[in-house]
């Protein structure tokens, strides 16, 4: 048997999958069950709704500096010492914001929480991706996703639901214990510098091009040296261009909806996580067989489908009978495009680097998700302020048209 059939028919839940999927539990679960409770916790003990709102400021602020620094500390530290700092640093400033609802508490526990998240993405990722057989690193990214996404999307609004009935301080000191808990699984992962069960070949071959696929196996590779390969910028630049709309949906929708549909715009909402979800096992069952770089294009322009198609949601003058096909039809056209476009540019960046590597790509790849949904939200509140929701939706619709065309809609290099 060859060895790309052996890796196709490889199992995907090994043990040390399984050991690493508890990690990932723990840390999503804290992650989204306090991000919307915090703030309004914030709110609660007095904050304006502008302090307030630097709460998930200072998380996200603090999340783009760590990925920046964490592949740097994982060749020295080791990806489980890393991973163990991430979920430390998520469940023990939940549980001192439970004991305090000073404000300058708050603003710090959120900066150090989102450190922890940025190191338990990137360390935990590397340890994922390293775990999955080639032949099928796709579709165990979507498995990956798919235990990172059924917490998001519970726990998101179970946060303020329970926040509501039975005080901030029980679901802060949840969040807390969650990320704790799963520290009991880090002593059961691979240590960094041993070939890890299921991973890739120690010594990948020599690219002739230099660039970060022709590093030494034991070299690892940084930041710079990723954002410095062409095909995985652009990779980058396309998955960043997509992720925009993410945070212009999640931030505006309920709000550019009419109030008389504030629950098709709920239900819209969780399609769309639902959707991507989906988007992402599909890809990722496909790519392995097809190859990943097929599936980028036609993500983004799902993507780019759904955004247009919400415009119409938002434009209830115009069509009022329409609102709640559009909202839940853009929904669902939007999640499975960015499900899409997740695991095509996730599968596609790891690819095209050694072990050594995976964690930069990890780096840049949560830099780019997180990096476009700020800007996306950003943006979109200014330019709502010019044209409306719908001419907002409408435009944002065209940025991955745009970054397809100034990236390219050509296979990167680095494809399988």
């Amino acid at each position: 048997m060859s060895p790309n059939v052996a890796s196709a028919t490889t199992s995907l839940l090994t043990r040390p999958l399984l050991v690493r999927f508890v990690s990932i539990a723990g840390s999503a679960t804290s992650f989204y069950l306090l991000l919307s409770c915090v703030p309004l916790y914030a709110r609660s003990a007095g904050a304006s709704a502008n302090v307030a709102g630097l709460a998930t400021s200072a998380l996200t602020l603090a999340s783009v500096a760590a990925y920046l620094v964490a592949p740097r500390l994982m060749a020295r530290y080791g990806y489980r010492l890393v991973l163990a700092g991430g979920l430390l640093a998520l469940g023990l400033p939940a549980l001192a914001l439970a004991a305090s609802a000073n404000i300058a508490v708050i603003m710090t526990g959120c900066a150090i929480r989102g450190i922890g998240f940025a190191f338990t993405c990137v360390a935990g990722g590397t340890i994922s991706v390293a775990l999955l057989p080639p032949g099928r690193r796709g579709e165990g990214l979507a498995l990956v996703g798919f235990v990172s996404g059924v917490p998001a999307v519970a726990t998101l609004p179970l946060g303020v639901w329970l926040a509501a009935r039975v005080g901030f301080r029980p679901v802060l000191v949840a969040g807390g214990v969650a990320a704790l808990a799963g520290l009991v699984s880090v002593p059961w992962l691979p240590r960094s510098g041993t070939m890890l069960p299921g991973g890739p070949a120690a010594e990948p071959a020599d690219d002739p091009s230099g660039g970060p696929a022709g590093q030494a196996a034991d070299r690892p590779l940084g930041v710079v040296a990723i954002v410095r390969d062409p095909a995985l910028l652009r990779t980058a630049v396309k998955f960043a261009a997509t992720t925009m709309a993410v945070g212009i949906i999640v931030t505006f929708l309920p709000m550019a909806v009419p109030r008389s549909a504030a629950g098709i715009a709920a239900a819209a909402l969780l399609i769309e996580a639902a959707a991507a979800i989906g988007g992402r096992w599909l890809a990722g069952r496909h790519g392995d067989r097809h190859g990943a770089a097929r599936l980028l294009v036609p993500g983004m322009l799902l993507a780019a489908a759904g955004t247009l198609t919400l415009a119409l949601a938002a434009a209830p003058a115009i069509v009022p009978a329409a609102v709640p096909v559009a909202a839940l039809a853009g929904a669902a056209l939007f999640g499975t495009g960015f499900g899409m476009t997740q695991n095509a540019s996730q599968t596609l960046m790891y690819d095209g680097v050694p072990e050594p590597g995976y964690g930069a790509v990890s780096a840049v790849w949560n830099l780019a998700y997180d990096g476009g949904m700020g800007l996306g939200a950003a943006g979109f509140g200014a330019l709502a302020a010019g044209t409306g929701y719908p001419g907002a939706f409408a435009l944002a619709a065209v940025v991955p048209l745009l970054a397809l065309a100034a990236a390219g809609a050509a296979p990167e290099k680095h494809a399988q």
